[in-house]
């Protein structure tokens, strides 16, 4: 960061860091305990469309890598696309297999980030459900580094149940980086894997 950068109030921006992912197993267990949220075993990871060859080969070192498992039952990963042109890849894992699920959703994200579609990724989510039926996402901001809540007002349309969305970041205050930004706490409807 330059003195001119100083002057102008800009700060340094967060480099990536996909190993925090691996607090999500342990932050589940303490959801669960807090909130009554269990893991649905649905996760997800977001990136701008691409288009090509050299995307077509890691998507297909993305599906080769998933399949590999054979100890998983159904579809391992689905790719769709959203109505604002971005890419989803879904990953689905026995709810209580949350380890493994958060290593899919790795390797996907060092897939495409070595594939050199790093400034593509958007988000990783994982998804999870409370006994009365409300869903929760643990959203994880690549180009942040941090997590964030986003908790859907169950038949609600497009709505945000706040209040629970706070609650969700006390309780992980101490397991997880959440995003300290609420604006940055971009909603996320209609996902894959929420």
């Amino acid at each position: 960061m330059g003195l001119f950068d100083s002057i102008l109030g800009r700060g340094k921006p967060v480099r990536p860091d996909l190993d925090q992912l691996f607090a999500v197993p342990s932050a589940a267990l303490t959801l669960q305990a807090g909130t009554g949220f269990s893991p649905t075993g649905l996760g997800s990871v977001c990136f701008a469309g691409v288009e090509g060859g050299a995307f077509a080969r890691v998507r297909q070192d993305v599906q080769d890598l998933l399949d590999a498992d054979t100890g998983r039952s159904g579809a391992p990963v689905e790719f769709s696309r959203d109505g604002y042109g971005y890419t989803w890849l879904l990953a689905r894992r026995a709810p209580d297999d949350t380890a493994g699920l958060v290593n899919d959703l790795h390797a996907v994200n060092t897939l495409l980030q070595d594939g050199g579609f790093g400034p593509q990724l958007l988000c990783s989510l994982v998804g999870f459900r409370d006994p009365r039926g409300r869903s929760l996402a643990l959203v994880y901001l690549y180009k942040r580094g941090a997590f964030y809540p986003f908790a859907p007002v169950p038949g609600g349309g497009e709505k945000r149940d706040g209040q629970l969305e706070l609650q969700v970041r006390a309780v992980l205050g101490d397991d997880l980086r959440v995003e300290a930004d609420l604006a940055r706490w971009f909603p996320v409807w209609g996902a894959p894997g929420l």
